[in-house]
């Protein structure tokens, strides 16, 4: 019968926690999208609007100035003509709409790169828990996201949590030293390496 150590089940729930934090800093980033893509949407119904009328206007007027006995052929060409330009109008709305859901998507992978890049360029700082002589592959996981492991020569060391601040990773630490990992330490890291390892306090 399977079993799961404790102390791996709180490494599982750790990166988890980690790909939460990536996904809700994501979801900011839509959201702030979204709000921009729907102000431009409003500005482009408001100028569809506007052109329309001034479309119309200007039509209405050029009939009013031709006089208002015409024959109705003319009427008949006139007609097309309205006709003919709503359906061009209509056409470069759909090719706008299109070209805006293309944009939401790259927007969006773009954004995903970035948020990425922020995890691998910065400095933060991890809890380290674990080290290992060998490569322990079981307690990596694509999915699970807040948590480090990497190879320090020969060791191979595993740390949870990925903090902006010390201070976070410190009180972090703290909690983790109560639940019994009396050996756990938190370093810094960069560009997934470790730089140094911080003072407890």
């Amino acid at each position: 019968m399977p079993f799961i150590e404790e102390s791996d089940l709180l490494e599982l729930h750790k990166d988890i926690d980690k790909a939460q934090i990536i996904n809700d800093r994501l979801l900011d980033q839509i959201k702030h999208k979204n709000k921009e893509l729907k102000r431009s949407k409003i500005q482009r119904n408001v100028l569809g609007i506007v052109t329309g009328l001034f479309l119309i206007g200007g039509m209405v007027a050029f009939s009013y100035n031709a006089g208002f006995v015409k024959s109705s052929n003319q009427q008949y060409r006139n007609s097309l003509e309205v006709i003919g330009l709503i359906d061009s109008l209509d056409i470069i709305k759909g090719r706008i709409e299109n070209i805006k859901k293309q944009n939401e998507e790259l927007s969006l992978l773009h954004e995903f790169y970035l948020a990425k890049r922020f995890l691998n360029k910065e400095k933060i700082y991890s809890v380290q828990v674990k080290t290992f002589v060998d490569n322990n592959i079981t307690l990596s996981s694509e999915s699970l996201g807040n948590t480090l492991f990497a190879k320090a020569n020969p060791f191979y060391s595993y740390s949870l949590g990925n903090f902006e601040t010390l201070e976070e990773a410190r009180s972090f630490r703290y909690q983790l030293v109560n639940m019994g990992f009396k050996d756990a330490f938190v370093a810094s890291y960069k560009d997934g390496k470790r730089i140094e390892i911080e003072e407890p306090y």
